[in-house]
């Protein structure tokens, strides 16, 4: 098994040609071509104006250590509750 010979790959682009012909492909890598640039250039606008917009959000997920003031709880500290005389516990 392993990889195919430079004769495989030399038929299967002959029969690539065959079929499609040279001016096909030629057209298609130049509509590939033409969307790569146009990706480019649309993430470099993303990221000019991302710069000049001059806010900063910083990222999520920072919280402040546990024991600070404004640090979330999860109310599962220290929390008492009290029992419902009238019902019976389940």
């Amino acid at each position: 098994m392993g990889s195919f010979s430079i004769w495989h790959w030399l038929v299967v682009l002959l029969v690539v040609l065959l079929l499609f012909g040279s001016g096909k492909i030629s057209g298609l890598m130049g509509d590939l071509a033409t969307g790569i640039k146009s990706f480019k250039k649309n993430m470099r606008e993303d990221e000019d104006a991302s710069m000049a917009d001059g806010t900063h959000t910083p990222p999520a997920g920072n919280l402040p250590p546990p024991g600070t003031p404004g640090a979330p709880t999860t109310g599962t500290g220290n929390a008492t509750t009290t029992a419902n005389p009238s019902r019976p516990a389940a």
